[in-house]
């Protein structure tokens, strides 16, 4: 039923609402009146500008009538020849999910042409994509599914204060995922998933620049590489050879004695016994780096809408229709792009994702007055430190507890142990933000991209794991490729969720 507002000489509606503005068959009569304040996106079609708009009443109070959250009148007194309808174009395409994969997908097809309309269940970047080190690394390209990762992890399961913990409970799930996981643990399986994350993160690093470039993003990038800091010589040497695999996919490295690395580096305490620089590594300042995605979206004339929960997606010849809080939208295709939410999602579609949320923390602090040169990756803690001119951040730990919605104080506590072990100020004067987010965490440490199994107008971004900044620009980039029919920069066959099926 129709619900009737009485709003006094004016009606609102929120910042990003898109109307089309209908004329009723009757002719314009005195009194009629233009509404103002509306920005024409096409024929008849007005989007509602930055701030709250206010619709001024004609001769009497104006009244809102909201028909199932999706079509809006406006009467001027006791009638009037206007009505708003609240507009999903069926030829958008739709984005599930506003963090840094969703929206780097909606700024590649923007940018292509393409109608594009985000759906954000909160508010933009609130999830993984928030409180991480903002760190690029194609460094990164081994896969966690590694020889020995297996007896690796049982020991750290034992050591109070290592960098993995799975919290003791019943969940099939869980461990179907850990068994695929160690599955993987082998030489032909590493490579494999290796030379797939490598072709992704290179191609990502590479546009990620000409995107921050391009579009102006001011999100505090810069290009100067990543540090390795080892105190452990065992650790240290054992990882120098294992960067001779890595110039076979394209990712140079440099190893640094110690000593000669702290005459540098005056922020590192002594003790350290050799460094590992990976000069084609960057960094940026996460959060704003996806509300700066946000932005370049909207100005390419794409919807975003916040606070707007996706509950299903029914998928239909003629196109998709997803289900959210605020009413039903339609669009030629959906992007599922929900991070570690993904796979509640694909289940209703009938395709079980293999990923797993792994909870990751981290703690922002003000800015010390000494802070390392580059970002510090503290290889014998697993801990990353990074330094912007705006901040500094802790981060790191994988804890497998479900979708658990605590603060671990341990978890926490580690990363400033950490950091005391290693920095002489090893925390801001003002702790900014104590974080936690849900790394969408694949069995096969592989991003799922591509079309969802046994759907015709549905595909899936997502299973990124600590790399969703890295990968997001060349994970947008193919997404659109492979949407629009365009011959992708990289291969896609190794991110097909098919793999899944």
């Amino acid at each position: 039923m129709a619900a009737s507002v009485a709003l006094g000489r004016c009606a609102q509606f929120r910042a990003g609402h898109c109307l089309r503005f209908v004329r009723n068959t009757r002719p314009r009569q005195d009194g009629d009146r233009n509404l103002d304040g509306f920005r024409r996106n096409g024929q008849g079609v007005f989007s509602v500008p930055e701030q709250e708009l206010l619709i001024p009443g004609c001769r009497n109070s104006v009244v809102v009538h909201l028909h199932d959250l999706n079509k809006i009148s406006v009467l001027c007194g006791a009638a009037d020849s206007y009505k708003l309808n609240a507009v999903n174009d069926e030829s958008e395409i739709l984005v599930i999910g506003g963090g840094a994969i969703g929206l780097a997908t909606a700024l590649a097809l923007a940018a292509d042409g393409r109608k594009v309309r985000v759906l954000e269940a909160r508010a933009i970047g609130s999830g993984a994509s928030h409180g991480n080190c903002g760190t690029i690394t194609p460094s990164h390209a081994p896969p966690l599914a590694a020889p020995g990762m297996v007896l690796q992890a049982m020991r750290w399961m034992l050591t109070p204060g290592a960098p993995l913990y799975i919290k003791p409970r019943l969940d099939p799930t869980l461990w179907r995922w850990l068994l695929r996981f160690a599955a993987r643990c082998n030489r032909k399986d590493w490579r494999a998933s290796a030379l797939g994350r490598a072709a992704i993160l290179n191609d990502s690093r590479a546009r990620l620049a000409d995107w921050v470039q391009r579009h102006g993003l001011q999100c505090e990038f810069v290009e100067d590489g990543v540090d390795y800091v080892f105190r452990d010589p065992q650790n240290f040497e054992r990882n120098v050879r294992e960067c001779e695999q890595l110039r076979e996919f394209d990712i140079p490295s440099e190893a640094i004695d110690g000593r000669t690395y702290l005459a540098s580096e005056p922020a590192l305490k002594e003790g350290v016994t050799g460094v590992i620089r990976f000069p084609g590594d960057a960094r940026l300042r996460p959060d704003r780096y996806v509300a700066e995605l946000a932005r370049v979206v909207r100005a390419r004339g794409g919807v975003i809408e916040e606070d707007c929960k996706v509950e299903a997606v029914r998928s239909d010849a003629g196109g998709a229709r997803v289900l959210t809080s605020r009413g039903e939208r339609r669009g030629r295709e959906v992007v599922i792009a929900l991070g570690a939410w993904s796979p509640r999602l694909t289940r209703s579609l009938g395709f079980h994702l293999p990923v797993q949320p792994g909870k990751g923390y981290s703690i922002t602090y003000s800015r010390p007055s000494l802070v390392p040169k580059r970002p510090l990756s503290l290889r014998d803690r697993s801990v990353c430190v990074t330094a912007w001119d705006s901040g500094f951040r802790l981060g790191s730990t994988m804890e497998f507890s479900g979708y658990d919605t605590s603060l671990n104080e341990t978890r926490l506590g580690m990363l400033e142990q950490a950091a005391r072990e290693y920095l002489h100020e090893p925390v801001g004067a003002t702790v900014e933000e104590r974080w936690y987010g849900w790394r969408p965490m694949s069995s096969d440490d592989m991003p799922a991209i591509g079309r969802v199994p046994g759907q015709r107008n549905v595909w899936l971004a997502a299973g990124h794991g600590m790399l969703g900044i890295s990968m997001s620009a060349a994970t947008g980039q193919l997404m659109a490729d492979l949407i629009t029919g365009r011959e992708p920069a990289i291969d896609p066959a190794p991110y097909s969720p098919s793999r899944f099926a």
